[in-house]
Order: structure tokens, then C-alpha cells, then sequence
């Protein structure tokens, strides 16, 4: 295996990372703006009355797959 090559585990937690986080920080846009939701679905994924709470978290838990997903590309290749 080459050392630029990423595992599956890897590549999957980093499409997870940019879905939560760029969803998120989309609906955040969307609610305190107005602006056009990048990716509408994840207006499905948060509780009525919640959005602003569940954007954060989303966000928050993208952020920790995306480190995650690194310290387990990290320590395959180490």
C-alpha cells in the first residue's frame, strides 16, 4: 500500500466529516440569514424548534469523526 492511498475507514469518515460540518454550518446560514440551503436534507435530520442546537451538534460532530477517522488513518500507517 502506498503512503498516499487512504483506507476506506479513513475516506468514509472523511465524506461523513464534510456532509455534518458543511450541512451544518448550511443550516446555521439558512437560519440566521435566510440563505439558500447548500444541503437542504438536513433540514430532516433536526427536531422542530431545535435547529440552531442541532446545527451546532452536527457541526461539532463532524469535526470529531473527521479527527477520529485521522488518528485511525495515522496509526494504520505508523
Amino acid at each position: 500500500m502506498t503512503s498516499t492511498s487512504k483506507s476506506p475507514l479513513a475516506a468514509l469518515s472523511g465524506l461523513i466529516c464534510f456532509v455534518l460540518v458543511v450541512g451544518g454550518a448550511s443550516g446555521l446560514l439558512h437560519e440566521w440569514f435566510g440563505w439558500i440551503h447548500f444541503m437542504g436534507f438536513v433540514r430532516f435530520l433536526v427536531p422542530g424548534g431545535y435547529e440552531i442546537y442541532s446545527y451546532v451538534i452536527m457541526i461539532v460532530l463532524g469535526l470529531a469523526v473527521g479527527t477520529a477517522g485521522d488518528a485511525v488513518a495515522r496509526r494504520g500507517r505508523g
